[in-house]
């Protein structure tokens, strides 16, 4: 019998320091979504009682803490630690992907040098990150959009909430829908998707309170949606309608 597909080997590495414990749930249920997460690792002091709530989830999940004391005040051992282990990893050449977790803009440098060697690298990170740091990525995820993201039972998850409004997004769906050829006017929303995600790597509707592109495209009041025979989707910008004229008679009498 022919083996499975493998899914993609990833390197979760996150910063204890600037990341959340309480994501850690919605994080590897997103990352499971990308492939399966081979290398779990989270760095920082953990004898500080900041990073108590990192020690309360490493077993859950079996992430490794490397653990970082801070010697000295204002030189952050963690971050360098990370990067040379993912260098490491890097070169190790057994990873198809690396999940780097935080919002520190310094490790924009190292998400480029990852993908400049055609490796992916999906960003995590709170909505202030930087955005050298977000772009560095091929795909940025904002954790608050992951605290609302965990499923417990069979019930669909609740709809996040909006980092933005609907009509934030509008423009650059306009955008995408303009740079696709099209002769009157429909486009797949299949392929809109597709390029948002290229466009801007840390796109997400969740951001925008919705769980699925379509329902924010139905929220924002900005385009035709309408379902194809086969189950496709296609959308196309609306047209405004304008009022009408008054009739001749009507517009000499009012001169």
């Amino acid at each position: 019998m022919p083996s499975e597909a493998r899914s993609p080997r990833l390197a979760v590495l996150i910063d204890a320091d600037n990341t959340s414990a309480k994501i850690v749930d919605g994080l590897f249920e997103e990352i499971a979504k990308l492939g399966e997460a081979s290398v779990r690792r989270v760095y920082g002091d953990f004898a500080s009682p900041r990073s108590k709530g990192w020690t309360d989830v490493l077993a859950r999940h079996a992430i490794i803490p490397q653990q970082q004391f801070a010697y000295t005040t204002g030189k952050n051992a963690s971050d360098i630690t990370l990067v040379i282990d993912a260098m490491d990893l890097l070169h190790g050449g057994r990873l198809d992907g690396f999940c780097l977790v935080s919002s520190d803009s310094d490790f924009t440098r190292l998400a480029a040098r990852i993908r400049e060697q055609g490796v992916d690298v999906f960003g995590f990170g709170e909505h202030k990150t930087p955005e050298s740091f977000r772009q560095a990525c091929r795909r940025f995820v904002y954790t608050e959009n992951l605290l609302a993201g965990v499923s417990n039972s069979l019930d669909a998850a609740p709809a996040p909430k909006p980092l933005q409004p609907a009509s934030a997004a509008t423009p650059i769906i306009e955008r995408i829908v303009a740079q696709i050829d099209s002769e009157d006017g429909w486009v797949l929303l299949g392929e809109v998707g597709g390029r948002l995600g290229n466009l801007a790597s840390d796109f997400d509707p969740r951001t925008y309170g919705c769980r699925k592109l379509s329902d924010l495209l139905r929220k924002t009041g900005a385009f035709d949606i309408e379902k194809l025979k086969g189950g496709a989707v296609r959308i196309r910008r609306k047209v405004a309608v304008k009022p009408p004229g008054k009739p001749k008679a009507a517009a000499k009498a009012a001169s």
